[in-house]
């Protein structure tokens, strides 16, 4: 497994600041909801969802008896986790796809901007895995590996791809590869939203698009307009995928926004037909295959049940080896209405198949919390469930959980904690912080640590940030105010408010601790050996739902120290 970054080396890189460096003891994380509080057999069952949390836009390929599945990363670094799996339930994080700056160029871009719908495929003739992807601030581009605990090529850019969430697809029957892509439509969109399906043929030996002979001279055809059931003006068709699957080929794609509206739906085509004609796919009679929209109605009833799921869609479909079907795809556990601050999880259903057509989920149905699968080996597994951790940072090395805003930020560990030198960037601002984020994985939860800091004047801080986006966010550190050593509470919707206070005699260690319950988080501060005092109880976090703030990430919790006014 490669760790190209995370190295006590990066110390020498440290920027210099009027502030001492902050000093983490541990960070310790709990989760417990509803929905996992479920009576279930682990040999036989999983949970939904199989990773919690803000894990977006997942694609899943197979290579013999493994599995790998990746997911959006937006604009946090390393990008494109990737885990693996034996068995689709218990999935292993190997590390993240992209994990040097000369892949991934960030500087700049907004939280949700950067790596969008990653999509990962096993392509057998020459034994190699593919990885294409968008990063919007730079291009469609594509890297590749024969092992993906190796590390993964430079990137391959493609420019003839206008547009966004690229797939590829490698025919092993004929040899022949494509990529289908979201773009704008031929000629001018009829309606706001409305958006196409293009395919282009790829050279595997050139890792090129194949242009020659091709009408427009970029490699590209038009094969869906809008969507599904055109009458009706469907909106933003995107994620597609392709399958080659007994007689058919197979174009699924997400549909509808990837809000409360959103959904997959499918289309086929003979494998004798010309898949680069629009006239040669067919509609699936019972479109969408997967939605929750037509479950909750928020305008008469915004308090769903404890355990709804909305949102979904945007899924892949990978075979077993023994020729069962299975989906992933995101979904939101929302508190209320569309509101949920977890982001996008990534779900799993067996597939059923009636008419040479699947179905994820009957309409009507919601997604269930415990799914059936004979088979499976009981193991530890903090991706999904009500679980804890606790990290002191003993390792050389962070733990793959641990990201960066952009391009990574300075620091160093030891054996007894992590040091986060202070940079003059603000959490607020589009640069890197000095900060490393995890995910809030559950609606309700703790998240904990002890940092020791000497701050020098009010614009040095050490603490946690909740973080959803630059103008949404907390901040909960140790600063000082009035001169004077202070726990501050800072929530920003748009422009930051200080909202609670405390000052501090001593500048010994100080705990602070965030308890979320839903739309209303708490904030408690400690001296060392002493108990929790309330900072601030109840406070509306609303500011973290996507559904409020607008973007695409989930909440992240992160580890954070400036020296910015």
């Amino acid at each position: 497994m490669r760790h190209l970054l995370f190295s006590a080396m990066m110390m020498a890189a440290t920027l210099t600041s009027s502030a001492q460096t902050a000093q983490f003891s541990f960070f310790q994380y709990s989760g417990n909801d509803t929905r996992f509080q479920q009576d279930f057999n682990p040999t036989s069952q999983y949970l939904n969802p199989i990773l919690a949390g803000f894990y977006p836009d997942p694609s899943i390929c197979r290579a013999g008896d493994t599995y790998y599945l990746v997911n959006s990363s937006f604009a946090f670094f390393p990008g494109v986790p990737t885990f693996e799996s034996k068995d689709l339930v218990h999935w292993t994080q190997v590390g993240h796809v992209l994990d040097r700056a000369s892949q991934l160029p960030l500087e700049g871009q907004g939280v949700s901007a950067g790596i969008f719908a990653p999509d990962i495929k096993y392509n057998e003739k020459n034994k190699t895995f593919y990885m294409i992807t968008t990063n919007v601030g730079r291009g469609n581009f594509f890297v590749k590996t024969q092992d993906p605990h190796q590390g993964w090529s430079e990137p391959v850019y493609l420019h003839q791809i206008d547009g966004i969430d690229p797939s590829f697809f490698f025919d092993s029957k004929s040899g022949r590869a494509f990529i289908v892509h979201n773009a704008p439509v031929e000629g001018g969109h009829d309606y706001e939203g409305q958006r196409a399906i293009r395919i282009l043929e790829f050279d595997i030996n050139g890792d090129s698009i194949i242009t020659a002979g091709t009408p427009n001279r970029r490699g590209w055809y038009q094969i869906v307009r809008g969507g599904t059931h055109v009458s009706e003006r469907p909106i933003w068709i995107e994620g597609p995928h392709l399958y080659r699957i007994g007689k058919f080929y197979y174009l699924m794609c997400a549909e509808g926004g990837t809000g409360d509206a959103h959904s997959e739906v499918i289309f086929r085509a003979s494998v004798k037909a010309d898949i680069t004609k629009a006239d040669s796919w067919e509609e699936c009679p019972h479109n969408p295959i997967l939605t929750q929209r037509d479950l909750y109605n928020y305008q008469q009833n915004p308090y769903l049940p404890h355990d709804a799921v909305t949102s979904t869609g945007h899924a892949d479909l990978v075979m077993t080896p023994n020729g069962d079907w299975y989906a992933v795809f995101l979904g939101c556990r929302a508190y209320n209405g569309p509101y949920y601050n977890t982001g996008r999880d990534t779900y799993m259903l067996p597939v059923t198949w009636k008419d040479g057509w699947p179905t994820i989920l009957p309409h009507a149905t919601p997604v269930p919390a415990v799914v059936d699968k004979p088979g499976l080996l009981a193991a530890d597994n903090l991706m999904t469930g009500n679980f804890s951790y606790t990290d002191r940072f003993n390792d050389s090395q962070l733990a793959p959980r641990w990201i960066f805003l952009r391009n990574p930020s300075t620091f160093y560990q030891t054996g007894s904690g992590l040091t986060l030198t202070p940079k003059a960037v603000n959490i607020a601002e589009r640069k890197s912080p000095s900060a490393i984020f995890c995910r809030q994985q559950h609606t309700n939860f703790t998240a904990e640590t002890e940092v020791r800091f000497s701050p020098q004047s009010k614009s040095d801080l050490a603490g946690l940030v909740l973080l959803q986006n630059e103008d949404y966010h907390f901040v909960l550190g140790l600063t000082k105010l009035d001169n004077k050593l202070a726990v501050t509470l800072t929530r920003r919707e748009k422009a930051p408010v200080l909202i609670a206070s405390a000052l501090i005699e001593n500048d010994k260690p100080v705990r602070l601790k965030i308890e979320g319950q839903g739309r209303y988080y708490s904030f408690y501060y400690a001296l060392e050996g002493g108990e929790w005092q309330p900072l601030a109880v109840g406070t509306d976090a609303i500011n973290l739902s996507t559904a409020y703030s607008g973007g695409f990430i989930g909440t992240c919790i992160g580890l954070y120290a400036t020296s910015a006014n």
